[in-house]
C-alpha cells in the first residue's frame, strides 16, 4: 500500500503547512511621514504644514501630491520638508482664501484627520465590527463603523457591486456581471474544515490484518458509518479559495487517550464498539486519517458559482439577502441565503455555516409569482415581492426546515402601485412602492408574518433595510443619500423621524469643495440659496390635513412660486422649530427680503429623544392627497429655519450618492450615540463666517419676524381648533417575541409559541396593556390573552432546566394554576420581567418606592416582593380577597425581612448579614425603570447547597454506594428522589457562582459521627449520630457555598450575623423618639439595638441581653411585649421592657404546647401566635396587662410555615399543602379573616398568591379598616365566611388546611 504521506489531492502536495501559533505575513501601507512621525501622534501645526502648501498650488499640484503619497520618491520628501519649513504660510492661506471666496472660487480646507479614525491603509474591518454597508453610484462598496465618522472603502475595492447583503460576520453581495460573491472578515481564528476518513482491516489467519475484507464488511476506506466509500485521493477542494494545510495523517487519539503508533482501534466486527487494546477476539480494526483544508479567501469578495443546468439558459442573479442566524445555533454560524434570479425564480444556498461561509449548493424553491426582490430577517420572516407588485411571505420556516414549506400572498397597499422593495426585521416589515412611499406593515410576528395592516410612514426613499434590534435605514429618491430612522425602540417599531447620515468617505478628507467659500465671501444671502427653501424636513406629526389647511395668502413670504412644485422632501425635524428659532438664529434680512426670512445656522446634532411609551404617530393606508406633495409658503419658511436646509445646500453636493444600503451587520439601539449627522470642520467654518457676516440690526429684525411668524401659526394650528377633540391612539405594538409556553393541559409539556404586548392608552391618559400568546393546536393557531391590569404578581420560577417565570391573575392563584412562560436565555426572561413590570405598574397608576404601610414578602428564591394595601383588606363585612392583592417586585436577595409602620425595614440574608431598606425602588433587572435608580446599591449574598452521600451496609464489604434497586440515589438530594452528584450539582441560577469547594457538613440535626455519617434502619427514616445493630444505611452532606452579586435599594447593616430581627410599631399618636428592634445572632445571643430612628434606621450600637440558652426567634408588639422561643422549643416572655428600659429586666419561661417544640413567635397589639417545628399554628390565650404570660396555648391550624401579626392583630402566614383547583401548592400566602376582640383567633382563611413563598411580614400595616355596619347597607348581606374554608366547617378552630398526606402534584409552580 502507497504511504499515506505522498497520497492525497494535488492541493496538498509539496506544501510546507505552517507552525502551530504563527500567522502568515501582512502588507501594510505606510503613510508617508517624516522620521519619527509615525510612532506620534501630528501636532496641530505639523497638520496645518502639511495642508497650506496644497491648497496654494492648486488642483495640478494636488493631483502631484496624491501621486507622491502614493508613490514616496525624493522630491515628495523635499516638498514635505519645505511645507515643514514654512510656518508662517497660515496668515496668506487666510488672504488667499477671503480673495477665493470674493471670486467664488471653490475650496475648502481639508478635514483634520482624527487619531481614531486614522488607519493605515485604509479600512480595517473585523468581525468584531459593527459596520453600516453601503453602494455608491459607481459600484464601490463602503463601510460605516458605528463609532467612526468616515465611509471607509471596502478593501477589494475592484469589484463593482450592485447590492450588498452583510451581517457582523461576512457580506454577500451581487456584482455587475449579475454573479454573487461573499466576502468573509479577517480573523485571528482561521476558519478551518476537518476532512477524514477511517481505514478497516480484518483479521487473516494466514497473515494477520490485511485489507482483504468480506463481501459483507464496509470499504477498505469509509467514513464512520461503513457506508460511504472515501478514498484519500477522492478528497478534492470544494473551490478555489480553499487551500490544505498539510498532508494526511493518522489520528492517534481515541477518546482523550493516546492509542498505540499505529493509531489502530480494534472490535470484534463491523459495527462495534472499539478499544485502543488489541485483545484475543479482535477480528477487526480502524484508524482515522484527518486532513485539515483551510479557507483563504478573507478580506476579498470570492465568488460563488451559480446553479448551471446545461439544458437552460443561464439565469444570472438579481437580488441576494442573508438572515436566519437566529434560527438555530447547530451548527455554528448557520446561515440562510436567498437569492432571486432576472427570470423571477428564487434560490437558496445550502449549508452555509462558519465552517463553510461560501455553502455547498442552490436549491430551488418554487413560488407563486416572479419574483424581483427578496429579504430575509434574523429568524424566520421571509418576503419578497413579485412584478405585480404583490409581496409573498415564506411559512414554516423553523429550526427544522430552514427553506420553509408554502407561500402566502400579501396585497400591496395601494392597488395602483404595487410594492418595489421590502426589508424585514424579527417583527416588523418596511416596504416601498412604486410610487417611493414607505410603508409599514403592523402585527408581524412568527405565528402571523403577514401581519395586519399597512401604515404610511411620511416621506419618499428608493429603498429601505431594516437591521439588527428592529433599525431602519433608507436612501432618499432626492438626494441619494442614506436616512436613519429615529426613535425605534421595542414601545415604537415604527420611530419617529428620518435623520440624515453626513459623513465623507475617507479619500475626502483632502479634499475641498465649494460651501466654505460661498459662506467666508458673504454669500449666504441670495437668491440661489433662497431657492433650496422647499428642501425643507418635517416630522412624521406634520400631517397632510395640516399642509392643506394653510390659506393661499400665506405664500406671500414664501421663498418661492416653485416651492410648491418641488417633490414631496423626506421627513427630517429634529429640534423644535421654535427653540431653534429663538436659541441660534443669529442673522436678518435686507428690506427687500423681509417677507421671507433667511436660513440661520442651527446645531446639527442634537442627542436622540429618551425612549418613552408615546403613540406612535402614523398615517393609516389610504390614497394621500395631490395637495400634499407640496409644502405651502408659511410652514416652508418657519421649517427653513431646520439646519437640514443649510446641510441639503452646502453638504449634499459632496457626499457621495448612494444605491444601496445594508445594515444588518450594524448594533445601534435608541441609546448608542452616533458621529454620523455632523460635519464638524466644514459647517464650523460656516458658522464662523455666517457669524462675522451678521449685524445687530439684521439679528433683530429677524427675531420680530420670526415672532410674528410663530404667532400667527400657533393662532392658526391651537386657536382655531380648539372645539376639536384631542386624537388619541389607542393601541401601540409595544413589544414581540419567541418564548415557550407551559400548555395547562394534558399531555403537560413546553410549546413555542409568539407573545406580543400591547398598550392601550385612554382619552384620561390611563394605560393598559394586554400580553397576547400565540400558540398551536392540533395545526390550528390559537391565542389567549391577559389583561396586564388584572395580573397580580409576576415571578420568576426557580427550574433549572428553563428561565421562566409565572403571571398570575386572581382566578390563576385560586387556581394555583398561573400562565408559564419560559424564555431562552436569563437575560431574555429579566428582560421580560422588567417589561411586563413596568406595564403592570402603569395600568395600577403605583410609581416610586413602597408605602410605610406596605406588606412585604419573600420567596425561596430569596425575591423580595411589596404589596400595597387596601383599606379594606381588614374589613369586617366586606374584606378585600387576597388573591386580589397586587405584588411588585424590589431588588436585592433575602431569607428574612420585617419592617413597621415608620417606614423602618431590615432584612437577613442567607449569610446572616444585615440590610437595611434606603427607601428607593429598583434593582437587578429593574434598573432604568423610572424613578427605580436612586438609592439603588450593590448586594452581596451567599448561601450554601447540600447533596447527600448514601451507602447502604452489606455482609461482606460492609457499607457501600451499591444499594438496592429500590433505595434512593447514592448521591441525592434531601429527599432522594433527585440525583445530585458533585459533578453535575449546579448553582441556583446563572446570577450564582461558586466560591469555595465540597466539604462535609457537620453542622446537621440529629448529629453526625466524626466522620460525618448519619445512621437509620432504612431509607428515610429517622437519622441519628452514632451507629447500633440496626442501622443499615447511612448518609452524610456535603456542603458548597456559592454567591450571588446583585443590587437593590437595601445599605449592609451593623456587622454582626443575625439570625432573625423584629421591630416595633409605635401606637398613633405615640411621642417616642427611638423606635425598639430586637434580633437574635446567629450564635442564639438576644440583642437590641439603640437609637434607632425613621432618619437612622441603622441606629447606633447594640445591647446583649442575657439568657440562660441560644434563642432562634424574638419578636417584638406595639407595647413593648417581647417573646422569643429557645433553641430548645420552649417560649419566654420578658418583663418590665419600656422605652427608657429598652432591655427590661428578666425572662419569664412559658410551657410550649404539649410534646411541641416551638420555632417561630410573631406579637401584635395584644396577639401572640407561634408555630411549631411540625408546623402547628397556635394562639396564646389568656393574655391579660396583668398576666403578660397569658394561660395556655389554643390550636388554630396546620401546615403553617412562617406567621406575621400586625400591629392591629392582623394574622397572615405562609402555609403548605393549600388545596388548589390542579395541584397542592407549597408556600402560600394566608391571611385570616374574621380577627376582631370578641373573636381574636379569626374565623376563617382567605388564600392568596402561593406557590414557592417562604416569609411575609405584615407588621407595618397599622392602617385602620372601614368599619361598616351590616345593617347601614339594607343591600349588602353578611359574609359568608365559610365560602373560604376548605372543609366547609364555621368552627373557628378547624384546619383549614388539607392533610399531610396527600401528595404534591408534579406539576405544581414553585418559584
Amino acid at each position: 500500500m502507497t504511504p499515506p504521506e505522498t497520497r492525497g489531492g494535488e492541493g496538498g502536495r509539496g506544501e510546507k503547512p505552517l507552525l502551530k501559533g504563527t500567522r502568515r505575513p501582512e502588507l501594510r501601507p505606510i503613510l508617508l511621514c517624516s522620521p519619527g512621525e509615525e510612532r506620534k501622534a501630528a501636532s496641530p501645526s505639523l497638520l496645518l504644514s502639511h495642508v497650506f502648501p496644497f491648497l496654494l498650488l492648486g488642483k495640478e499640484d494636488d493631483r502631484r501630491r496624491r501621486d507622491v503619497t502614493a508613490k514616496p520618491t525624493g522630491a515628495s520628501i523635499r516638498l514635505q520638508r519645505a511645507n515643514q519649513e514654512a510656518p508662517s504660510r497660515g496668515f496668506y492661506f487666510l488672504v488667499l482664501q477671503l480673495l477665493l471666496a470674493l471670486l467664488r472660487v471653490s475650496v475648502r480646507p481639508p478635514l483634520q484627520r482624527g487619531g481614531a479614525e486614522s488607519k493605515a491603509g485604509g479600512s480595517a474591518m473585523s468581525s468584531s465590527q459593527s459596520l453600516l454597508w453601503a453602494v455608491d453610484i459607481f459600484g464601490r462598496v463602503y463601510t460605516l463603523s458605528t463609532t467612526g465618522q468616515y465611509w471607509e472603502l471596502c478593501k477589494d475595492g475592484e469589484l463593482e457591486l450592485k447590492r450588498v447583503s452583510a451581517i457582523k460576520q461576512c457580506c454577500w453581495g451581487l456584482a455587475c456581471d449579475h454573479q454573487v460573491y461573499v466576502y468573509v472578515h479577517a480573523s485571528d481564528v482561521p476558519i478551518r474544515f476537518k476532512e477524514e476518513t477511517y481505514e478497516n482491516q480484518r483479521w487473516n489467519p494466514v497473515v494477520g490484518f490485511c485489507d482483504s475484507l468480506l463481501p459483507s464488511d464496509r470499504w477498505q476506506w469509509s467514513d464512520i458509518s461503513g457506508l460511504k466509500h472515501l478514498e484519500l485521493d477522492s478528497f478534492a477542494l470544494p473551490s478555489p479559495h480553499w487551500e490544505w494545510e498539510s498532508d494526511w495523517y493518522v489520528d492517534e487519539n481515541f477518546g482523550g487517550e493516546a492509542t498505540e503508533k499505529g493509531g489502530w482501534t480494534y472490535a470484534i466486527d463491523f459495527p462495534a464498539t472499539y478499544t485502543k487494546d488489541k485483545r484475543w477476539n479482535s477480528c477487526v480494526r480502524r484508524r482515522r486519517w484527518t486532513r485539515y483544508r483551510r479557507y483563504k479567501a478573507r478580506d476579498t469578495w470570492a465568488k460563488i458559482p451559480p446553479h448551471e443546468d446545461p439544458k437552460q439558459l443561464p439565469d444570472p442573479f438579481n437580488d441576494i439577502s442573508v438572515g436566519g442566524w437566529e434560527i438555530t445555533d447547530e451548527p455554528l454560524g448557520r446561515l440562510s441565503v436567498w437569492a432571486v434570479t432576472l427570470q423571477g425564480k428564487i434560490w437558496y444556498r445550502n449549508d452555509v455555516t462558519h465552517h463553510n461561509p461560501e455553502g455547498s449548493s442552490w436549491t430551488l424553491i418554487p413560488a407563486p409569482g416572479e419574483g424581483i426582490q427578496i429579504s430575509c430577517g434574523p429568524y424566520d420572516l421571509l418576503w419578497a415581492t413579485c412584478w405585480e407588485g404583490q409581496a409573498i411571505v415564506r411559512e414554516g420556516i423553523d429550526r427544522n426546515n430552514l427553506q420553509g414549506t408554502s407561500w402566502t400572498l400579501v396585497d400591496p397597499p395601494v392597488a395602483d402601485n404595487g410594492i418595489l422593495h421590502v426589508s424585514v426585521g424579527v417583527n416588523v416589515v418596511w416596504a416601498v412602492t412604486k410610487d417611493r412611499k414607505v410603508w409599514f406593515r403592523r402585527g408581524v410576528n412568527s405565528y402571523n408574518p403577514c401581519g395586519t395592516s399597512w401604515i404610511e410612514m411620511i416621506g419618499e426613499m428608493q429603498m429601505v433595510d431594516v437591521g439588527l434590534n428592529d433599525q431602519v435605514w433608507g436612501i432618499s429618491c432626492e438626494d441619494r443619500a442614506i436616512y436613519f430612522r429615529q426613535g425605534i425602540t421595542p414601545s415604537e417599531l415604527s420611530g419617529k423621524m428620518w435623520k440624515a447620515i453626513a459623513c465623507n468617505r475617507e479619500s475626502d478628507r483632502s479634499q475641498t469643495g465649494s460651501s466654505t467659500s460661498l459662506l467666508s465671501a458673504g454669500c449666504f444671502f441670495t437668491e440661489d440659496i433662497k431657492e433650496q427653501s422647499p428642501s425643507i424636513f418635517q416630522s412624521d406629526g406634520d400631517s397632510q390635513a395640516e399642509s392643506e389647511s394653510l390659506p393661499d395668502d400665506a405664500g406671500q413670504s414664501g421663498p418661492g412660486p416653485d416651492a410648491t412644485n418641488s417633490p414631496h422632501p423626506v421627513p427630517e425635524l429634529d429640534m423644535d422649530p421654535l427653540a431653534s428659532a429663538l436659541e441660534e438664529a443669529t442673522a436678518g434680512s435686507d428690506g427687500d427680503h423681509q417677507g421671507a426670512p433667511d436660513k440661520p445656522l442651527s446645531n446639527l446634532d442634537l442627542p436622540p429623544p429618551k425612549p418613552q411609551w408615546t403613540n406612535i404617530d402614523l398615517k393609516e393606508a389610504s390614497r394621500p392627497s395631490k395637495a400634499a406633495a407640496g409644502l405651502l409658503a408659511e410652514t416652508s419658511s418657519l421649517s427653513s429655519f431646520s439646519p437640514v436646509g443649510i446641510e441639503n445646500h452646502f453638504v449634499t453636493d459632496d457626499l457621495p450618492l448612494w444605491t444601496w444600503v445594508s445594515s444588518r451587520g450594524c448594533l445601534v439601539d435608541a441609546q448608542s450615540a452616533l458621529k454620523w449627522f455632523t460635519l464638524q470642520s466644514a459647517l464650523n467654518s460656516c458658522a464662523q463666517s455666517l457669524t462675522l457676516s451678521i449685524s445687530p440690526n439684521h439679528a433683530a429684525q429677524w427675531r420680530k419676524q420670526i415672532f410674528r411668524q410663530l404667532s400667527e401659526r400657533t393662532h392658526r394650528e391651537l386657536d382655531n381648533f380648539r372645539h376639536y377633540e384631542q386624537a388619541v391612539e389607542q393601541s401601540v405594538w409595544v413589544k414581540t417575541g419567541t418564548l415557550q409556553w407551559w400548555r395547562s393541559w394534558k399531555p403537560y409539556r413546553w410549546v413555542d409559541v409568539q407573545v406580543a404586548l400591547e398598550q392601550f392608552t385612554a382619552n384620561d391618559g390611563t394605560r393598559d396593556s394586554i400580553l397576547f400568546v400565540y400558540y398551536t393546536h392540533n395545526e390550528e393557531k390559537k391565542y389567549i390573552h391577559m389583561f396586564l391590569n388584572e395580573v397580580t404578581i409576576l415571578v420568576e420560577i426557580l427550574n433549572e432546566a428553563k428561565h421562566s417565570f409565572a403571571l398570575y391573575t386572581p382566578e390563576k392563584t385560586k387556581q394555583r394554576w398561573p400562565i408559564r412562560l419560559a424564555a431562552s436565555t436569563e437575560q431574555e426572561m429579566r428582560h421580560w420581567l422588567a417589561l411586563l413590570n413596568m406595564s403592570c405598574c402603569e395600568g395600577r397608576q403605583l410609581q416610586g418606592p413602597p408605602s410605610h404601610e406596605a406588606i412585604w414578602s419573600l420567596t425561596c428564591k430569596g425575591d423580595i416582593f411589596v404589596s400595597e394595601p387596601s383599606p379594606d383588606l381588614e374589613a369586617l363585612a366586606h374584606p378585600m380577597p387576597c388573591d386580589q392583592m397586587f405584588w411588585r417586585q424590589v431588588g436585592g436577595h433575602l431569607r428574612l425581612i420585617e419592617c413597621n409602620s415608620d417606614g423602618i425595614v431590615w432584612g437577613v440574608g442567607y449569610d446572616h448579614t444585615a440590610w437595611i431598606y434606603t427607601g428607593g425602588y429598583g434593582g437587578s433587572f429593574l434598573t432604568g425603570l423610572a424613578g427605580s435608580n436612586e438609592n439603588i446599591h450593590t448586594q452581596t449574598d451567599v448561601k450554601s447547597v447540600h447533596i447527600y452521600e448514601n451507602q447502604r451496609w452489606n455482609p461482606v464489604t460492609g457499607y457501600t454506594n451499591r444499594g438496592l434497586p429500590t433505595d434512593r440515589y447514592m448521591w441525592s438530594d434531601v429527599s432522594g428522589l433527585r440525583e445530585c452528584t458533585k459533578v453535575n450539582t449546579k448553582p441556583p441560577s446563572p446570577q450564582w457562582s461558586w466560591v469555595s469547594d465540597w466539604a462535609i457538613d457537620f453542622s446537621v440535626s440529629g448529629g453526625t459521627d466524626r466522620e460525618g455519617w448519619q445512621y437509620a434502619a432504612d431509607f428515610p427514616a429517622s437519622y441519628h449520630g452514632y451507629k447500633t445493630m440496626k442501622d443499615f444505611v447511612r448518609r452524610r452532606r456535603w456542603a458548597r457555598k456559592c454567591k450571588i452579586v446583585t443590587s437593590g435599594p437595601w445599605l449592609e447593616g451593623p456587622p454582626i450575623a443575625l439570625r432573625d430581627v423584629s421591630i416595633m410599631s409605635h401606637p398613633p399618636g405615640s411621642k417616642e423618639e427611638f423606635v425598639p428592634l430586637w434580633a437574635i445572632s446567629d450564635k442564639g445571643d438576644v440583642l437590641c439595638r439603640l437609637q434607632v430612628t425613621p432618619q437612622n434606621p441603622a441606629g447606633t450600637s447594640w445591647l446583649h441581653v442575657g439568657t440562660d440558652q441560644a434563642f432562634v426567634s424574638v419578636s417584638i408588639g406595639m407595647f413593648h411585649q417581647v417573646w422569643a422561643v429557645a433553641q430548645d422549643g420552649s417560649a419566654f416572655c420578658r418583663g418590665s421592657v419600656s422605652s427608657k428600659k429598652p432591655e427590661g429586666e428578666c425572662w419569664y419561661h412559658v410551657p410550649s404546647p404539649l410534646k411541641q417544640k416551638l420555632k417561630q413567635v410573631s406579637v401584635g397589639r395584644t396577639a401572640v401566635l407561634a408555630v411549631d417545628k411540625n408546623g402547628n399554628l397556635w394562639f396564646r390565650a389568656g393574655i391579660t396587662p396583668s398576666y403578660p404570660q397569658g394561660s395556655s396555648w389554643e390550636h388554630i391550624s396546620n401546615n403553617v410555615r412562617k406567621v406575621s401579626v400586625g400591629p392591629l392583630d392582623q394574622i397572615w402566614v405562609i402555609a403548605d399543602k393549600v388545596q388548589g383547583s390542579h395541584s397542592l401548592s407549597c408556600g402560600t400566602v394566608c391571611h385570616r379573616t374574621g380577627v376582631q376582640p370578641l373573636e381574636p383567633k379569626g374565623v376563617s382563611w382567605d388564600y392568596g398568591i402561593g406557590g414557592g413563598w417562604d416569609h411575609i411580614t405584615i407588621r407595618g400595616n397599622a392602617t385602620e379598616s372601614i368599619k361598616v355596619a351590616a345593617g347601614d347597607d339594607p343591600s349588602s348581606s353578611p359574609p359568608d365566611l365559610s365560602s373560604l374554608e376548605v372543609h366547609g366547617s364555621h368552627q373557628s378552630q378547624t384546619t383549614v388546611f388539607v392533610d399531610g398526606v396527600q401528595g404534591l402534584d408534579k406539576n405544581a409552580v414553585q418559584c
